[in-house]
């Protein structure tokens, strides 16, 4: 029997948003780890996919990892470079079935994939201001597919949002239709424990990967909601073509992987 590679939790995080892009897809995604996560996929497993930026790069060479949507490494071999309603408006045009991908972050999310990145607190008076939205919003509002990178804490997954920042299922099946927004919203959130998605019938999350050597109770621990866990099957590993792509040719210097 051959033993699996030593991986680390972030590896196992980018590796599992990596697989979930399609080659051909249009990735939209920001800095950091959805940024390793979308150069992961094109040099791995979706050498056609497209990734941009809200910055207005198209489709750059990302022969080096860029430390910010801004860093000029994301202009590099573009395809096209424009500014932030370029970027939109090739988000929105491009909009066809299921093949555009944004991948986002959040300091909070509840049960139907809400997202929140405005701050902790009572808005007025907030414990904690984060940056707000930027281009989340109109993302989640109009992308069909996301992906949430998110810590498995229970301070993260919240019953409700201290403010509502980007909309997932807002209230349930029907909560996006009811609001006048398009079909979509996240259908994977990927954390250092476990991979969740959201039912077709109720729009809530439910556990459909766990992570090896991580009991179940010990991510529903980290939540202050509880979700279906009934769908749960274990997450396969990174393979040692895909550590070795990742760290070899994505991320060399340890920007994001560290």
């Amino acid at each position: 029997m051959t033993e699996q590679p030593a991986y680390t939790p972030r590896e196992m995080m980018t590796i599992m948003a990596a697989r979930e892009i399609g080659d051909g897809d249009i990735v939209f995604c920001g800095t950091g780890i959805s940024m390793l996560a979308a150069t992961a996929a094109k040099n791995i497993n979706a050498p056609r996919s497209v990734i941009f930026f809200e910055t207005g790069a198209v489709d750059a060479a990302l022969e080096e990892l860029p430390m910010a949507v801004a860093d000029p490494r994301v202009m590099y071999g573009a395809a096209s470079n424009g500014g932030l309603l370029d970027a939109f408006g090739t988000m929105q045009n491009r909009i066809t079935g299921d093949r555009v991908v944004a991948i986002l972050g959040a300091a909070q999310i509840d049960r139907y994939g809400n997202l929140n990145t405005t701050c902790i607190g009572d808005y007025d008076a907030p414990d904690i201001r984060f940056s707000g939205s930027g281009g989340g919003c109109d993302v989640a509002s109009f992308v069909p597919r996301g992906i949430a990178f998110m810590q498995h804490e229970k301070r993260k997954f919240v019953r409700k949002l201290d403010y509502l920042t980007s909309p997932g299922q807002l209230t349930g099946k029907t909560g996006r239709q009811a609001a006048g927004l398009r079909p979509g919203g996240l259908d994977m959130v990927v954390t250092n424990l476990a991979v969740m998605r959201f039912d077709d019938e109720t729009g809530r999350m439910y556990l459909a990967q766990y992570y090896p050597g991580v009991p179940v109770q010990t991510i529903l621990d980290n939540m202050q909601f509880d979700m279906d866990v009934s769908r749960a099957t274990l997450a396969v590993p990174p393979t040692e073509r895909e550590l070795n792509i990742l760290r070899d040719k994505c991320d060399p210097q340890r920007l994001i992987l560290g």
